[in-house]
């Protein structure tokens, strides 16, 4: 078996630190948030406009990649399903899969806390 390696291609800062707080889902009161690409890859951003529909892969940090089973939305009274058959954020590779909205892009200036 192989593994692989990710570089992260940026950050989102979430006013969110305790992972029990996280809505279930995103339309269930997640506050707004924002990317912040490292500067090494804004030129991979070019083409890109406001108003553009992305799909946003993120790497769930605090999950458990040892769960293979879970009762979806932590509800004992639902069956115990495979990780793969449900949206748990627990699981051997955590991606999140997000369509989002561009709303605007903004350079950096190197040397901000942003950077």
């Amino acid at each position: 078996m192989s593994n692989f390696l990710l570089e992260p291609v940026g950050v989102i800062p979430s006013e969110i630190k305790d992972r029990g707080m996280a809505p279930k889902q995103g339309y269930e009161g997640a506050p707004d948030v924002w990317l912040h690409v490292h500067e090494k890859f804004a030129a991979a951003m070019e083409g890109m406009a406001q108003g553009d529909e992305v799909i946003l892969i993120t790497w769930f940090h605090q999950s458990h990649r040892d769960v293979l089973a879970v009762h979806p939305r932590g509800d004992k009274r639902n069956p115990l399903t495979g990780v793969f058959a449900t949206r748990s954020p627990d699981r051997p590779n955590p991606l999140g899969l997000h369509r989002v909205k561009v709303v605007d892009i903004k350079p950096v200036l190197e040397g901000s806390e942003d950077a």
